[in-house]
């Protein structure tokens, strides 16, 4: 049977919750995804030119559509999860599974142990995580072994292996870390009270476990057993010590979850909190390389039922930073104030922490990639349409109205090409005239790059308002490069971007990275041209201060404005070393009109 057209395979989707998946001409897939309304969601891949090359890449090798009808959103996205990690599609994100993870046992059994493990055996035990690392697995075994003397042997402790004496004590008996329950030293019944002790701190729930320790510290006290007392004080105080580290503003909190996400142009980090009973007792933050630019709303969906699968997250309440439709069965909240807020803003936190550890990893290790992502991210930003490689930065300096000069510096992936850096006198302007001299520099500027056959740069950035902006753009349209080059200005004040054409100004993020390297731009231009300036400023005013010096000519003066750049290097300098430069005779006329002249 001859496969049906995109066209006619598109048309006959339903106006129906679903999952559908992408496949190539080979049958391999491509891509899955979920919609409230399959029809609509499909459609929207074929019907536009994505802003994304990938997604354009996709939809070219796409020959065959099919799809599953479920019914409900939330239905969809769980189908969604399961199919990626089943068929791992080229295009979607990664989820992986949860097999690496160490999980925290109380064994089925007589007189229960507790150890850690990474395999999960189905015989009625239970099991408390999957943990992100050992590290937190140890912290809380190590607890546990203060708290409660358990046993750590395998032996099968049934009624009648005891009653036949079947084992002996073994060190950890004699030394206090276990309570001999082989030979009977230890009942069941109280065994199995600190076991059930135990699975109340694993759920976060230390109150009990604490009211148990103070109860019978001061039946103790009261009967004058003060060394007894001191022992059960110093479990009371570990005990107190590792809820201190896990508790949260509000005890009242308990059986939730809060999920918060952080993104960029190549990658998104996702962190989860567990909360129980007041308590953080999990938290994780993961990255996911975005393949297709999704958007925060459908990353994050997708990594809570991932998340909540993963390790095994049974509340019946999240606190997330925007609305997800998870289904009915799962309130979802979205803090404005109070605690919960707080919690959220948390694991923000740890979010952006975990992004700024790895993005310091890749600048390391691979500084390629790093450059990569800056620069699409400011292409993103900027909405350009090239990302900005080459980028240019012009700003005017002319303190008190006197030599004008403007400065250009040149940055190359981000980072600046100091080589590439050019100072301009101003030339065809009478008196300071910012907006007269910045369309005289970038005429002059991009004049000569075009004769010389020089690369352009992709942008250019005019340190100022909107009428440096507009200057600049004369020369610009004069050199026929509107639209070849893409041209913004920076007012100096706020932070505003400005656009050819457009009067609302736009605002980038405080903290973007795109922002960091305009500002590191223009910071660089102030620099440069600010010395420029200085340099000639001085320069100027030692030609000014020569000019009255009986037998010095204007050769002289170049030599010695070259030599001591300023008025008061000259006035300082010694006659020997004035001497050196242009001869003693010179050197003695120097001296003494400095000497006998006002400074």
């Amino acid at each position: 049977m001859q496969q049906p057209s995109l066209e006619l395979q598109i048309q006959s989707l339903p106006d129906s919750p679903g999952v559908y998946q992408y496949f190539d001409k080979e049958g391999k897939i491509l891509y899955v995804g979920k919609a409230k309304n399959l029809k609509k969601r499909v459609s929207s891949y074929f019907n536009k030119v994505h802003d994304i090359a990938k997604t354009n890449v996709l939809v070219k090798k796409i020959v065959t559509i099919k799809h599953i009808v479920v019914p409900t959103e939330s239905d969809a996205l769980l189908l969604e999860n399961n199919l990626i990690k089943k068929l791992q599609p080229r295009y979607n994100v990664l989820l992986r599974d949860d097999k690496s993870y160490p999980w925290l046992c109380i064994k089925k059994e007589p007189f229960s142990r507790v150890f850690s493990t990474r395999r999960m055996i189905k015989d009625g035990s239970e099991y408390f995580g999957p943990y992100t690392n050992f590290k937190t697995v140890n912290t809380i075994l190590e607890l546990i072994k203060e708290l409660y003397p358990l046993r750590t042997c395998n032996y099968d402790l049934n009624e009648q292996n005891i009653q036949n004496h079947k084992f002996k004590v073994c060190l950890e008996f004699h030394i206090g870390n276990c309570k001999g329950p082989c030979e009977a030293h230890e009942s069941l019944e109280n065994y199995q009270a600190q076991v059930d002790a135990i699975r109340q701190i694993l759920k976060g729930n230390f109150k009990d476990s604490l009211r148990d320790f103070k109860k019978k510290m001061t039946e103790l006290a009261a009967d004058m057993q003060f060394e007894a007392a001191q022992i059960i004080k110093e479990k009371i105080e570990v005990l107190e010590n590792y809820q201190s580290r896990s508790t949260i503003v509000n005890p009242k909190i308990n059986h939730v979850d809060v999920f918060s996400i952080v993104s960029d142009e190549g990658a998104a980090y996702v962190n989860f909190l567990q909360i129980a009973h007041g308590s953080i007792i999990r938290s994780h933050t993961t990255e996911i390389k975005k393949k297709l630019d999704e958007s925060d709303e459908e990353l994050l969906s997708l990594m809570i039922v991932e998340l909540r699968e993963r390790f095994h997250l049974l509340s019946k309440e999240i606190i997330v930073p925007f609305e997800v439709d998870l289904g009915e069965q799962i309130k979802v909240t979205v803090p404005q104030l109070g605690d919960k807020k707080q919690i959220l803003e948390l694991s923000e936190r740890n979010a952006k922490f975990y992004r700024i550890e790895q993005l310091k990893q890749i600048q390391i290790v691979d500084p390629d990639r790093h450059t990569n992502r800056i620069m699409a991210q400011m292409q993103k930003d900027l909405r350009l349409h090239v990302e900005p490689r080459h980028i240019e930065c012009f700003d005017n300096s002319n303190i008190q109205g006197t030599n004008p000069v403007s400065a250009c510096v040149v940055f190359k992936d981000g980072k600046p090409s100091k080589k590439d850096y050019r100072h301009f006198n101003i030339k065809t302007v009478e008196g300071p005239n910012d907006f007269a001299s910045m369309e005289e520099v970038v005429y002059r500027r991009y004049k000569r790059m075009l004769d010389e056959e020089q690369t352009l740069p992709q942008l250019i950035i005019i340190d100022g308002g909107k009428g440096q902006l507009s200057s600049a753009l004369k020369s610009i349209d004069a050199l026929g490069l509107r639209g070849k080059v893409a041209i913004i200005g920076i007012a100096k004040r706020l932070e505003e971007l400005f656009y050819p054409g457009d009067s609302v100004p736009l605002y980038l993020d405080k903290k973007s990275e795109t922002l960091k390297v305009i500002q590191h731009l223009r910071n660089e231009a102030h620099r440069f041209g600010i010395t420029f300036h200085r340099d000639k400023r001085s320069k100027s005013a030692l030609q000014s201060s020569m000019e009255d010096i009986p037998g010095i000519g204007e050769k002289t003066m170049q030599t010695l404005i070259q030599h001591f750049k300023s008025v008061k290097r000259l006035k300082l300098a010694s006659e020997q070393e004035i001497s050196s430069v242009v001869g003693a005779s010179k050197a003695k006329k120097i001296i003494d009109f400095y000497q006998t002249s006002n400074p």
